[in-house]
């Protein structure tokens, strides 16, 4: 038996990342430098100083302050979306997989109409149609989220019901809601926090781009997308308005990557079985 995988240096350098916006987005809600709301026109477009270690947007208003604001606002929304994503869609997965037949193809059929279209197209049109606003953000992206997480738990769930434990769970007279409750979905966990760390990526991503749209959060809140929209007039006056929250874009992004690759080395037991069944071959 082989054993256990650590994690790449790859998915502590992504953790790390992790952990630091984590803690920036707790952080900022019980403290930030300055309110991040509060304009001071007098001080606009300062740079980096003592009193403003980041510098001042064309409003005046603290950028270190929005920055970690920002921060809080996409994890929460990104947090939330792929809750609804794994709340939904890691049930109706189960479910295709236990019972087959028309309800297995019901929502494979579901999942091949989601995937028609464009992830960010369609969060675009839902925010579009309802509004825009935080709440609108985080119902678009779950959403989309759904069809995502009930693929990934029905294809990690089909193979372990032919497995032997399985069919002796089977005989011994339990149903199939109570088999995957007790014997799928703990054999499939890693899959979905792989699955849900690349999720929670894009879904920055997704609330970023509907913010820079003027979909997303509204004034007076404060998100990396809203920063880089009002950025936009002073690309080349001040360029650090718009380098700042995009940095702090891709890193957090970059960094859930690295992170959601590491997990999946170290979790996913396909990557395990592929690497004893080419040990035995050589």
């Amino acid at each position: 038996m082989a054993s256990p995988r650590r994690l790449s240096a790859a998915g502590w350098i992504g953790a790390a990342i992790a952990a630091v916006v984590i803690l920036t987005a707790l952080v900022s809600l019980v403290w930030t430098p300055h309110d991040p709301t509060v304009m001071d026109v007098a001080n606009k477009l300062s740079g980096p100083g003592a009193a403003h270690p980041l510098g001042t947007d064309h409003f005046g208003r603290d950028t270190l302050s929005q920055l970690m604001v920002g921060a809080r606002v996409s994890i929460a929304v990104s947090v939330v979306a792929v809750g609804l994503g794994v709340g939904l869609g890691v049930p109706l997965g189960l479910l295709a997989a236990a019972r087959r037949g028309w309800i297995d193809e019901a929502v494979m059929r579901f999942n091949d109409l989601a995937f028609a279209f464009p992830a960010l197209l369609t969060a675009v049109l839902i925010t579009a149609l309802l509004g825009p606003g935080a709440i609108n953000a985080i119902l678009a992206i779950g959403l989309f989220n759904i069809p995502v997480f009930a693929r990934v738990a029905r294809g990690a769930a089909l193979p372990l019901w032919k497995r032997p434990f399985i069919q002796a769970a089977r005989l011994a007279g339990r149903g199939r809601t109570r088999i995957s409750l007790d014997h799928i979905l703990p054999n499939i966990a890693g899959t979905l926090i792989v699955q849900a760390t690349i999720q929670f990526a894009l879904a920055i991503l997704a609330e970023a781009g509907l913010s820079y749209l003027g979909l997303g959060s509204q004034p007076p809140e404060v998100s990396w997308g809203r920063m880089l929209n009002e950025a936009q007039t002073f690309l080349f006056l001040e360029p650090r308005l718009a380098v700042l929250p995009g940095l702090a874009i891709v890193l957090t992004v970059l960094g859930l990557n690295l992170l959601g690759d590491g997990l999946r080395d170290r979790l996913d037991p396909r990557l395990e079985t592929g690497l004893e069944t080419r040990r035995e071959g050589g």
